[in-house]
This record gives C-alpha cells, sequence and structure tokens, in this order.
C-alpha cells in the first residue's frame, strides 16, 4: 500500500526519496517565496494531508494546529469539497464574470443570508487583501471621501492599500502605498495603550481616542474605519464589551463606512458563521476569504450593505476582475454551506471552545508562569508568553529576529518535534486547528503545546 500519490499520479512511500528529493530541488530552484530571505529559509515538503493532520516526505505526521493560514476550516481533503470541485470541473470550468452563473450566483444568495441585516449583494474576489481593496474602494465612491481608518496590531493583506492600512511591520519596509490611511490605536486591555483596568475603562477610552483621531482628521474627508472583528494573526483580540457597537454609533454619528475585515474569522472560526454576529454590530461592508471554501480554491469577497449597492444602481463600479466568482471556487463554497449544516460545525466549533480549550488553557495559566494571559473563542485562542508577569515583558521583544527570536523559536521547535505545528507570531503561541479537528486530537495537541510551555518556562526570570 503506497503512503502517497505524487505529482505524476503514481504510488510512493515515504522516506528519501526521487520524489522528495525533486520537490525540494525544484523549490529551491524556481520558487519565490512570500515574505522571506530566498537563501534562508528551506521549506518543509508536504507530501499529502488529511482531515488535521499532514505528513512531510520522511512521514512524519503533524497536526495542523494552524489550519495551515487559519484557513483550512474544514480541514485537508475535506470529500464534500473535493467531490463539488470535481463535478463542477466535470460541467463548466470556468466562465468570466459578466455572464450570470448558477454557482455564483447560489454562493452569493448564501452569504447575503447568512450576514447582516440590510445586507444586499457579494463581490467575489480572488482573496482577502483584494476584498480589502475593493471594500475601500467601494467606501470612497460610497462617500465620496479619501481618508479610511484601520488600527494598529492588525494584518489586511499584502497589496496598496492593505498593506497600508495593516497596522504592524510587514507594512514598513513597503512604504505608504495609500496616502489616505490613517492608524489608530485599538482595545488590547493586556497591554493597555490607555491604562485602562477593566474592560469597560479599555472600551470607553478606546472609542474616546478613536472619537479624537475622528476629529482631528476631519469627519467629512473619512471614507470609512476597517476592523478586524477579532484581530487575528496580531495577538487573537477580542473586542471589550461594547466596543464594537461603539464604532457603530461613531460611524452613524459622522456619516463613516463600517468595514469588517472577517477574512481570518468568518465562516465558523468562532462559532457563528461570521464573527461580528456574536458582537451585536451591523457592518456596513464586510470582506472575507479563506474559510469560505477552506482555501481549496482561491476566493474571496465583499458583502455589500442595500444602501453601498445602490450607489452604483446607475453608475458603474470601477472595478474587477478575471476570476471573479470563479465556478470552481464558488462551488466549494456552497458545498461549505452544505458541510457545516450536515456536520454541526458552528455547534462543535462552540462547544470544543468552552468545553476543551478554554478550561485547559486557564490549567496553562496556572501552571506555566510565562503564560501572562490566555483570551480567545470557538477555535481561535492566543497564548500571551512572558518573561515576567508582573512587568509583562513579552518573551521575545517585539518583531524579534536573530538570536532575540530564539526563544519562541525554541517553543515552536518543540511544538514541531513533538509532531503539531503551530501558528506562532511575535511572543505569542496561537491556537487555531482545522474546525472538523476530533475531540482526542484536539487534546493531543493541547498536550504538546503543555509541554513546548514547559520550554518557554525556562526563560522565565520574574518572581
Amino acid at each position: 500500500m503506497s503512503d502517497f500519490i505524487d505529482l505524476k499520479g503514481a504510488e510512493q512511500s515515504f522516506g528519501d526519496t526521487e520524489a522528495q528529493r525533486e520537490v525540494r530541488e525544484n523549490d529551491r530552484n524556481h520558487v519565490f517565496h512570500s515574505w522571506s530571505a530566498q537563501g534562508q529559509i528551506n521549506p518543509l515538503p508536504v507530501a499529502k494531508g488529511e482531515g488535521a493532520r499532514f505528513w512531510d516526505y520522511d512521514g512524519k505526521e503533524y497536526l495542523d494546529f494552524s489550519s495551515q493560514l487559519v484557513n483550512l476550516n474544514l480541514g485537508h481533503q475535506h470529500p464534500g469539497l473535493v467531490k463539488a470541485i470535481q463535478e463542477q470541473a466535470g460541467r463548466l470550468a470556468t466562465i468570466q464574470p459578466s455572464f450570470a452563473n448558477d454557482v455564483r450566483g447560489e454562493l452569493a444568495k448564501r452569504v447575503v443570508e447568512h450576514s447582516f441585516d440590510g445586507a444586499r449583494s457579494v463581490f467575489f474576489t480572488n482573496g482577502g487583501a483584494d476584498a480589502n481593496e475593493y471594500a475601500v474602494r467601494m467606501a470612497r465612491h460610497h462617500t465620496g471621501r479619501q481618508k479610511v481608518l484601520a488600527r494598529y496590531r492588525s494584518y489586511h493583506g499584502s497589496t496598496a492599500t492593505a498593506i497600508t492600512l495593516t497596522g504592524e511591520p510587514r507594512r514598513w519596509t513597503n512604504g505608504t502605498l495609500d496616502s489616505g490611511v490613517v492608524h489608530f490605536s485599538g482595545p488590547y486591555q493586556y497591554r493597555s495603550a490607555f491604562y485602562a483596568e477593566t474592560p469597560e475603562q479599555e472600551t470607553e477610552r478606546a472609542l474616546a481616542h478613536l472619537e479624537q483621531t475622528i476629529q482631528f482628521e476631519g469627519p467629512n474627508t473619512i471614507a470609512a474605519i476597517i476592523l478586524e472583528t477579532v484581530t487575528g494573526t496580531n495577538g487573537v483580540l477580542v473586542p471589550p464589551p461594547g466596543y464594537l457597537p461603539g464604532v457603530r454609533a461613531l460611524c452613524d454619528k459622522y456619516g463613516i463606512v463600517m468595514i469588517l475585515d472577517e477574512v481570518m474569522v468568518g465562516f465558523g472560526r468562532t462559532g457563528q458563521w461570521f464573527a461580528y454576529q456574536g458582537f451585536d454590530v451591523r457592518p456596513d461592508l464586510v470582506t472575507f476569504a479563506k474559510g469560505v471554501n477552506s482555501g481549496y480554491v482561491p476566493l474571496g469577497g465583499v458583502v455589500i450593505s442595500e444602501q453601498i449597492h445602490d450607489t452604483f444602481a446607475d453608475r458603474p463600479f470601477p472595478g474587477g476582475l478575471t476570476y471573479s466568482g470563479h465556478p470552481l471556487a464558488c462551488a466549494s463554497g456552497v458545498a461549505t454551506f452544505d458541510i457545516f449544516e450536515e456536520e454541526g460545525i458552528l455547534e462543535r466549533v462552540r462547544d470544543l471552545g468552552e468545553r476543551v480549550v478554554a478550561p485547559r488553557l486557564a490549567q496553562f495559566a496556572e501552571k506555566h508562569p510565562s503564560v501572562g494571559e490566555f483570551r480567545g473563542t470557538g477555535l481561535f485562542w492566543s497564548l500571551d508568553l512572558v518573561v515576567d508577569r508582573e512587568t509583562r515583558e513579552p518573551l521575545v521583544p517585539f518583531n524579534a529576529a536573530g538570536d532575540a527570536a530564539a526563544p519562541m523559536n525554541a517553543v515552536t521547535g518543540a511544538c514541531k518535534d513533538a509532531g503539531l505545528w503551530p501558528f506562532t507570531h511575535f511572543n505569542r503561541l496561537q491556537i487555531a486547528p482545522p474546525l472538523v479537528i476530533a475531540e482526542e486530537d484536539l487534546v493531543k495537541g493541547l498536550d504538546i503545546i503543555d509541554a513546548a510551555l514547559d520550554v518557554a518556562d525556562g526563560y522565565y526570570t520574574g518572581q
């Protein structure tokens, strides 16, 4: 029995085979990797994936606790998604976006029906970055204004406007590609910029700061405020009570479009179809990608309110994409809705998050001094690792590299050595497994993290 099937369709066995050597050689000679110094990396060749696991060519098995890039919500090789793509390819592989297409229309209908009250339509993109680009463009044309406010500690993509919106170091070396973007500080009580002592204070002071920013920038110059509903890569920052409704109230007060970036947290990650549905807020535009079809075929989009949709009823929207609403991508999106219902995905995410993950992370905080704080919801959590709980000094400095990053690299290495592929960023160890993960695998992964935190404890210098 073979271990995996290679590019040519041949059955192969794990090990240092010709197939592995060819994959490594082609990658190193011909593939240019994102966010990397090309000569300093050695990408792991992956032979196959199944459910919440994947295997390298040597046969080492990994629990995928990062869902790849927090997009593989239904896991590797879900038969329902694979079948949907195969069947769609058999009847109509592609069609340009100016035609009406059955599967594209069906997916748009389902997204609208599962979105906010007043949602009207969907503009499909190829991914999350361009969804944010187009949402901003819609807001600017709708309002006739140019400025967009975005938070520090955010990531919105790497295209021109999206990387300018981003509020973390990946923006720095790209310069200011969109001069209309202004950044502000959002709530993060554990490291509060507002010296807040309670969640209520954090909300009140963060909203006061945002309104002051609006006033200083000029309300009649601001088209939109864009927020990750739950901040993703930069810390799984769950908004404190009242914050998102407060932002909504400021948008209403000053005629500003509210854009919620749900690229990472949409489609079940927090136990809701969209994360904002857990925070009593109605946006004007919602961007999505990743979980809409688990990344099986590139797909993203913008959910558009009736009011903004009507802005373009009699004047053309100035934008488009060759592959907008690609049938293969949309077919797997429609299948995602079916699978979520059939397998009770939202219910199991809420159950596993509340019953398994949250109590276990509380145990970690009791056991491991390096855990300064844990936070999250559903199957999306973060451990904020520190060297001193009293001062809250991070395990590694902000944007650490080289020797300064060694402690976090050691924690990451301990996870990988034990067969878990983690999601880490700066001093945070984040938990984002596929939503279909079996409970026993979830527990196994948490056990591995528990052991890896012993490594983090070894760097602890506090009392």
